[in-house]
């Protein structure tokens, strides 16, 4: 018996979970002949289910030949009624599609089967409908069968969720015998006295349920986050802090807030060759891993994994002049696209997907793409997308980056939307309320870099025109702000941060501040402070200079806070670990990138 969010259930899967039936006849005592007409009543909680499969929440099957005479089966987006009619030599299915139960919360059923006709009520509402060909047959014979709750007798199918109530009510539709209710998804017509009170203590007379809580709270390092860990929770003694897995990471529940006090030199990083960016990302159950975009087509770019406290070497991917990787997932699944951009034409970036038996990223998709510098994915309205920044066609700067969006059913990406774009740099997504924006950093028209660079809305199923903004600008998701750096001939020049004036429905300048050939920003958090970190590349006689991390500090905007020692910095990347909070950047001038340590109190 296990409690998940307030109710309690029966888990019959499991390692240590028996086969749950009896016959028939304990049921039909009177009669052999299952009921013409009749409801069954389900409550259950079931988890996400994978494509394909199928889960028995109850079957009756003949003892002899193992050969079904009824069942409910629950897939993904469907809930089956399986009867195999008497003399008629064929099974029959019955299937509601598109009922969404497998989604870890708690649903009442009700299926209500009358003549030719078949109606399925979920937590109290709408009523589907659907005629069979033929109706429920009156001389069904359940003599000599069994019913299999969970199951069908195989081991295979047996049912994943929690099971609160179930019940056959012959002769008629019992939704008003439920309808209307305070609590619909955990309406009541006959569920145990186990599971619907407060088992008795000890100390008081009768008996004493023991039951479990899916709510488990795990001490120590952190523990694997993924798919059957969701909901489970961890309390991180060092940091003070309780988290909850959503199935992919840990998200804070309760903290105690830390505080930056300084920055350290933690890691040298050598990669094989000059690196113009790095993206961090996770895998449930492998770990944390980092893709560095390199020079050098020989070995190509590297993929570094977590280990023991610092990043080492996983795989080589070959790549050509790689400027850039994204990490994004799709229906569970790990890409990572690169942004390649050697000269020759046509010009390919490619997607590579994670292989779990190889444990190696695998080329899954190519893309023509055009001196591409970065690639940008988000997922939308249940759609994923990704858009390329293709910077120039030969000697062209004026040419279309491309919108691509997932197809499920090929599973590849399709072209969306094409955008017009003058040099393409960087694009960002982001959402603001109920608007998602996308930006892009135009660099140089073939003339002059003194151009706009654009923002762009969501409205009516494509990207339109929103703002056009004369900087190249980078993007923080909180506060609402847009973060610009600006590449002419001098090097020491003012960027500028803008804010969204809601009011007028445009960015505004909100701050100015002095970078060097600044190549990116990276915004983050520690505890509740928020923080920006800039790449200073040149200063017009040297790569070796400062970049220097701002604290947001309200009022007085971002204030500079440290300064570290970076050589040629081209991307910074902030990610957490058992090990605390870290900083690390790419150099675009040498093979030495360094990996700092957020000291915090």
């Amino acid at each position: 018996m296990v409690q998940s969010k307030g109710s309690r259930g029966l888990r019959l899967a499991g390692a240590e979970a028996s086969v749950l039936s009896f016959p028939a006849s304990q049921i039909f005592s009177n009669c052999d002949y299952f009921p013409a007409e009749f409801s069954l009543v389900v409550t259950m909680k079931i988890p996400r289910l994978r494509q394909k499969r199928n889960e028995f929440i109850f079957s009756v099957v003949e003892e002899g030949s193992d050969s079904l005479l009824l069942g409910l089966r629950v897939s993904k987006n469907y809930l089956h009624f399986l009867v195999t009619p008497p003399g008629v030599g064929g099974r029959s299915r019955l299937s509601f599609k598109d009922v969404g139960l497998d989604d870890n919360r708690w649903h009442t059923v009700v299926l209500a089967i009358s003549g030719p006709y078949a109606t399925l009520t979920i937590d109290c509402g709408l009523p589907l409908e659907l005629k069979q060909v033929q109706s429920f047959p009156g001389t069904l014979s359940t003599r000599g069968s069994r019913f299999f709750i969970g199951s069908r007798r195989r081991m295979s199918g047996r049912f994943s969720g929690l099971l609160r109530q179930l019940v056959l009510l012959p002769g008629s539709d019992a939704t008003s015998r439920l309808c209307p209710s305070s609590d619909p998804s955990l309406a009541e017509l006959a569920v145990p006295q186990v599971l619907r009170s407060t088992p008795l203590q000890p100390d008081h007379p009768g008996p004493v349920y023991p039951y479990e809580t899916e709510a488990r709270v795990t001490l120590g390092n952190r523990p694997t986050c993924s798919g059957p860990e969701q909901g489970q929770l961890w309390f991180n003694a060092q940091r003070k802090g309780l988290f909850i897995c959503d199935g992919l990471t840990w998200t804070t529940l309760l903290h105690n807030p830390e505080r930056l006090d300084y920055v350290e030199d933690y890691q040298d990083l050598y990669t094989s060759s000059e690196t113009f960016d790095v993206e961090i990302f996770s895998i449930p159950s492998e770990g944390l891993f980092m893709a560095a975009a390199n020079r050098d087509s020989r070995p190509g770019s590297g993929i570094f994994r977590w280990r023991n406290g610092s990043f080492q070497l996983y795989q080589n991917i070959s790549t050509q002049e790689a400027q850039a990787w994204k990490h994004f997932t799709i229906a569970g699944k790990i890409f990572l696209v690169v942004a390649n951009s050697r000269e020759a034409e046509p010009e390919m970036s490619v997607i590579y997907r994670w292989n779990q038996r190889r444990r190696r990223f695998l080329r899954h998709q190519t893309l023509e793409t055009h001196a591409a510098r970065d690639w940008e994915a988000f997922h939308m309205h249940n759609h994923s997308f990704l858009v390329v920044a293709n910077h120039r066609r030969a000697k062209d700067h004026n040419i279309l980056s491309v919108i691509y969006r997932w197809n499920p059913n090929t599973k590849l990406f399709e072209v969306n939307q094409t955008v017009a774009t003058s040099g393409a740099y960087d694009w960002e997504f982001f959402s603001v309320g109920p608007y998602h924006f996308l930006a892009v950093a135009n660099t140089f028209d073939g003339q002059t870099t003194t151009i706009s660079s654009t923002v762009y809305v969501w409205l009516d199923g494509r990207f339109q025109l929103f703002q056009s903004i004369p900087v190249v600008p980078y993007t923080q998701q909180r506060p609402h702000h847009l973060k610009v750096s600006r590449r002419a001939s001098l090097h020491s020049i003012n960027s500028t941060v803008y804010e969204l004036n809601t009011l007028t429905q445009t960015f505004i300048r909100f701050q100015d501040i002095l970078t060097h050939s600044a190549l990116d920003w990276e915004f983050f958090t520690v505890g509740e402070e928020k923080f920006l970190v800039v790449a200073n590349s040149h200063d017009g006689s040297s790569f070796s200079l400062n970049s220097v991390v701002y604290r947001w500090q309200g009022y007085e905007g971002f204030v500079a806070v440290h300064s570290l020692p970076t050589f040629g910095c081209r991307d910074w990347e902030h990610f957490s670990t058992d090990q605390g909070s870290f900083l690390v950047y790419s150099s675009a001038t040498s093979r030495l990138s360094k990996v700092f340590k957020l000291r915090t109190y």
